[in-house]
């Protein structure tokens, strides 16, 4: 019998295909006047958006007899001057309106995060009879003009001796079924294989929300955490109704009820809306990335 012998072989090299860089993937474009149209439009959005802040701020830099001049002018012939901001600044209370505005804004978006974020994994991963039906009732609050919960709130308020008080101020902002609503999108979107794990190794229901569901959550979480604030933040009715008291005025009330002792300077109440509206602008600076992340991302979970 012949020996069979063992050909030589020659290593055999794959040939890879060149790697295509982003730029190289052909992709689906618009036409240049659709994207020359789009851009245009959306500039002109952009400015008329921007022209009451523009002229807030050249009107609060005014005199105020510059302010009624007719014809209006856009640089007054005195020039600008930072006068109705000093008179502001010079008031001795604006600095207690403004701790008050943000203790009131702060333990507010504090506590609606968590009663929001505990009640949406409650309506996400708990199964029990009427879920569907509760559910259903506490989204439908986002149907409720909050106007008509003034007076039934007030009467509450004073009933249980909270009126001109801090909790009166803030208890009734606590209720945000909308938050509920987008937070509950997104734990749907979490995956049930990372608490399964967890229960596997002896974790609790707690220990999951707090130390794996909550830590997935951060972007979403300091979206809606972002929108609480400035709607806390920028309420005047209910603190204007609740409180007479002068030391727990919060900063948009304490600001028209300066205007209104002195009747209209429309400069000054330019100068007060920048001035109330200065630590939001900050806000949405630092946190601007996390807004939108949390807005992109609602409903995709492990995001």
């Amino acid at each position: 019998m012949a020996a069979v012998t063992d050909a030589p072989t020659t290593p055999v090299r794959l040939r890879r295909s060149p790697r295509r860089s982003p730029d190289a993937v052909p992709a689906l474009r618009s036409p240049l006047w659709v994207r020359a149209a789009l851009a245009t439009a959306l500039t002109v959005v952009a400015l008329l958006w921007l022209a009451p802040l523009a002229w807030a701020l050249v009107t609060s830099l005014k005199e105020e007899g510059d302010t009624t001049a007719v014809p209006l002018e856009l640089v007054p012939e005195n020039g600008f001057t930072l006068q109705a901001y000093r008179s502001m600044l010079s008031n001795d209370n604006l600095i207690t309106w403004f701790v008050n505005s943000t203790v009131v804004a702060v333990v507010v978006t504090v506590l609606t995060v968590a009663l929001c974020a505990s009640a949406a994994y409650g309506f996400s991963r708990t199964r029990f009879r009427g879920r569907n039906v509760l559910f259903a009732l506490t989204i439908a609050g986002v149907m409720v003009p909050p106007q008509i919960l003034i007076v039934p709130l007030y009467r509450q308020m004073l009933a249980w001796g909270m009126a001109d008080t801090y909790a009166g101020i803030i208890l009734p902002q606590l209720v945000a079924p909308a938050m509920v609503f987008i937070l509950k999108k997104f734990f749907d979107g979490v995956p049930n294989e990372l608490e399964e794990a967890a229960r596997v190794d002896g974790a609790g229901s707690l220990r999951i929300f707090l130390q794996i569901v909550l830590p997935l959550s951060r972007s979403i979480l300091a979206a809606v955490a972002i929108f609480v604030f400035i709607g806390a933040w920028n309420n005047f009715l209910w603190p204007f109704i609740i409180t007479t008291d002068p030391s727990l005025l919060t900063l948009p009330v304490g600001l028209v009820q300066v205007q209104s002792s002195f009747g209209v300077r429309y400069a000054q109440v330019m100068a007060s809306a920048i001035l109330a509206g200065l630590p939001l602008v900050v806000v949405f600076m630092l946190f601007q990335r996390q807004i939108i992340r949390g807005v992109a991302t609602t409903g995709l979970g492990g995001q």
